[in-house]
């Protein structure tokens, strides 16, 4: 055993120095290459107690955070993850493994729209960076996914005395959210031209897409492997249970992960136990409220007032598919690109006062289908939000007569 402990001390001591050397201004490729002859593999629990006693050290966090990608790149395929834990479907580290896996899909549509610009395989047009633009859209989304992990996660970390790492991965997800906003700035100029995108790309765009691809490295390779092993399975399922509140990441969980010892959902709980929403005009059980909302034959979407998708309805006569990877997303980015200024407007509409409901109705694959828009405001006329109400009218507009008779058709 005390050899197995001399072995670890003397594995982090080697680590410290190399990492130290790149702090010093040592060359990437140079530190890389004596990681590899000395060490080889590295256990993931290391690499945290190694950056969490450089900073106990006097390292400032700021200058960890400068050299983050650094060091990570050098570790990268070179830790042992061998002694990882087994991840249970739908358990909050699956669904942080998903949807980094829909990240990096979405990273690389990106990066290969791009090549295509540079080395002229593809020719520039309007259509090319409203595509990038929809694609930097939806990378947005990682922001629900670093919010789990900063508001659920690492509290646990820190109270388990794991301190220095989370700061330095979120000062890492900032400056990528930072990169995320410039990139759709750049991407919603008007008559941007091929050379002033490919400029922005190098400088922005680009950083963007290598700061996401980095952070699932970091995740996958050291934070949550270190995160299975220090929390118990109550802590996950207290991070399980919070995380619709905050939203996923352009992923939809299909399985709600609980412990065998767990009850049923909370939603499943208040179903059975009967509790009640009393309103003015009567009230409901949650199961009665869940049934008629879902079984009116329309859409209805809820946009709070920050603009921020909170519920949708799941009903059987669906005219747009929703997936729970919206919840919490900028209204704004659920919609293409091309209209995102037409639902800029209504919400300004709606905020100012100066209008209540935008009616459309259009042909959708043989269907006529109505959507409005209404303006949610409380008793004292303060605004609420939104609420989108999606209806397919086909089979009212084809009606005739009248039909006083009971009929079940």
């Amino acid at each position: 055993m005390s050899e197995l402990i001399n072995n670890s001390e003397q594995r982090k001591s080697q680590l410290k120095e190399i990492i130290l050397k790149l702090h010093k201004g040592g060359h990437q490729e140079e530190v890389r290459r004596e990681l590899m002859e000395t060490l080889s593999q590295i256990p993931y629990g290391e690499v945290v107690e190694v950056e969490q006693e450089l900073i106990a050290e006097g390292l400032p966090e700021e200058e960890v955070l400068r050299l983050c990608d650094a060091h990570s790149a050098v570790l990268q395929g070179n830790i042992d993850l061998s002694g990882s834990k087994e991840i249970p479907e739908g358990h909050p580290v699956d669904v942080f493994k998903k949807e980094n896996e829909e990240l990096l899909k979405t990273t690389a549509a990106a990066r290969a729209i791009l090549k295509e610009l540079k080395d002229g395989s593809a020719e520039f047009s309007a259509a090319s960076v409203l595509k990038l633009r929809g694609l930097f859209n939806n990378l947005y989304d990682a922001d629900k996914h670093y919010q789990r992990k900063e508001y659920l996660l690492f509290p646990y970390l820190e109270n388990k005395g794991i301190t220095g790492p989370p700061k330095v991965m979120w000062g890492k997800q900032d400056e990528i959210r930072e990169l995320i906003r410039g990139s759709i700035e750049i991407l919603q100029q008007k008559d941007i031209t091929r050379e002033e995108l490919l400029a922005s790309a190098e400088i922005v765009l680009e950083q963007a897409l290598s700061g996401i691809d980095d952070m699932t490295v970091k995740e996958e390779q050291i934070l949550l492997p270190m995160a299975m092993d220090k929390l118990t399975d109550t802590e996950w399922y207290e991070i399980s249970k919070q995380s619709i509140e905050v939203g996923f990441c352009l992923y939809d969980p299909k399985v709600n992960w609980k412990p065998a010892w767990a009850a049923e959902t909370d939603v499943n709980e208040a179903q059975k136990s009967g509790s009640h929403i009393q309103l003015p005009s009567g009230s409901f059980s949650a199961a009665e409220l869940l049934a008629i909302l879902n079984t009116i034959p329309v859409d209805m979407t809820f946009v709070d007032k920050d603009d921020k998708v909170k519920y949708f309805t799941q009903g059987a006569e669906r005219v747009f598919q929703r997936n729970r990877a919206i919840l919490n997303r900028d209204v704004r980015l659920c919609h293409p690109p091309a209209s995102a200024h037409i639902v800029d407007k209504i919400i300004d509409d709606f905020k100012s006062g100066r209008q209540s409901r935008a009616p459309f109705w259009i042909n959708m694959g043989g269907k006529m289908v109505h959507i409005e828009y209404f303006a949610l405001r409380g008793e004292q006329g303060e605004y609420l939000g939104v609420l989108e109400v999606s209806h397919d009218v086909t089979r009212y507009r084809e009606l005739q007569g009248e039909q006083r008779i009971l009929s079940y058709n």
